[in-house]
């Protein structure tokens, strides 16, 4: 009990006396916060990516491909195996037909607003009543393309990032001009990085015959197995069927797990310089406390309290900076749109950063361990410090 009330009482008096020490505690603060917030600026883009594949992705719906594509862009389904997709186990159908949306997928070259160099952007075929499979597909300006017709809808996304494709203009790829009709969304899913067309329009444009990718709503994320069985065993067939939620978050894992390992090693070095800061802090609080310290030693105060009150000023400091840089991370990237390209399919993906709660969970976790690393050294030098030598400071 005794060492607890003396811990209390040299961490109450040392955090009082921290704003004679504003200056010094103010550089550990500043530098501490802006490592977090570049940290989670970093990080946003990871979480903000997976954010889009995710809320793509649906247990219940089955992404159909040839048997050894690992992306859309590799794949081709022919027209009569379709028909055998459509009388599978588990399809789910409602009072127009099967809920099976046969797509073809090419990428084309547009330029981007802010840097005006070229990126290859989906251009997905797909049939005028796909959006029955497509179920978070809306039309909010313009309207849909009509069917047989060289029509464009643009997603909302690619809308915002790239020249040129705003409602009425025309652009010229393959060997068709198109006419932009409509701008859609899609609850902020992959699709608004695309742009879609009439599936024949497509084929003709590029002289193709086939779809790469069958998009099959199941009647529920059960039926999964049955319907994969079935078409995996037809000798008709050679495909290959993932769950819809699966096959975007393989899609994502490349990038992810660099933005992963790149934010990690950005953190690290940025992070000694943070501790290094907050070092020289704690080591200037300690020699400006020379006296105090060894009043309390000469009254019989123990080595812990010390220790702890220093560490406890060095938390405080790396809980504040993390805080801080929280919230110009939060304020400075969250909802930030951008656009990078997808390594699977080598086509661009539009996407808003996401700085979301279990980031900043971890910006001040990180903030708090840079305090913690931060006041170590110097805490022990002050529990060190001989009572003779500081006595004669005074």
């Amino acid at each position: 009990m005794r060492t607890l009330s003396q811990i209390l009482a040299v961490t109450a008096m040392n955090l009082r006396n921290l704003p004679s020490r504003a200056s010094t505690a103010a550089v550990a603060m500043v530098g501490i916060a802006g490592v977090v917030a570049v940290l989670l600026g970093v990080l946003s883009i990871r979480e903000g990516f997976r954010k889009t594949l995710v809320t793509t992705g649906s247990p219940s719906v089955a992404m159909v491909l040839r048997a050894g594509s690992n992306s859309e862009m590799s794949s081709v389904i022919f027209k009569d195996a379709v028909g055998i997709i459509e009388q599978a186990p588990g399809v789910a159908k409602d009072g127009q037909g099967a809920l099976v949306s046969p797509e073809a997928y090419v990428v084309v070259d547009i330029a981007k607003q802010t840097t005006h160099t070229t990126a290859n952007v989906p251009l997905r075929g797909v049939n005028a009543d796909a959006v029955r499979v497509h179920n978070k597909v809306r039309v909010v300006e313009g309207r849909m393309f009509t069917p047989g017709l060289n029509e464009l809808i643009v997603g909302r996304g690619a809308e915002g990032q790239f020249s040129g494709l705003g409602v009425g203009n025309t652009v010229k790829w393959g060997r068709t001009t198109w006419t932009i009709v409509g701008i859609f969304e899609a609850g902020g899913g992959l699709p608004e990085s695309e742009i879609w067309a009439d599936a024949r329009a497509v084929q003709d444009a590029y002289n193709r015959t086939s779809f790469q990718t069958v998009r099959v709503n199941l009647q529920s994320a059960d039926a999964f197995q049955a319907f994969k069985d079935a078409l995996t065993s037809d000798p008709r067939l050679e495909v290959s069927v993932d769950r819809e939620s699966e096959f975007y978050a393989d899609q994502s894992k490349y990038l992810t797990n660099f933005v992963q390992v790149f934010g990690g090693v950005l953190g690290v070095l940025m992070g000694l310089g943070a501790v290094f800061g907050a070092i020289l802090t704690m080591y200037s609080a300690v020699a400006g406390r020379t006296r105090e310290i060894a009043t309390l030693r000469a009254l019989g105060f123990g080595a812990l309290p010390i220790v702890i009150s220093v560490l406890a000023e060095a938390l405080l400091l790396g809980l504040i900076g993390g805080v801080v840089g929280g919230l110009i991370a939060y304020v400075w990237f969250n909802g930030m749109h951008t656009t990078t390209l997808n390594w699977q399919s080598f086509s661009q993906v539009t996407f808003a950063f996401a700085v979301t709660p279990a980031l900043l969970v971890t910006g001040i976790t990180y903030a708090l361990l840079l305090g913690l690393v931060g006041g170590l050294l110097p805490s022990r030098r002050a529990a060190r410090l001989p009572i003779t030598q500081a006595l004669r400071e005074l």
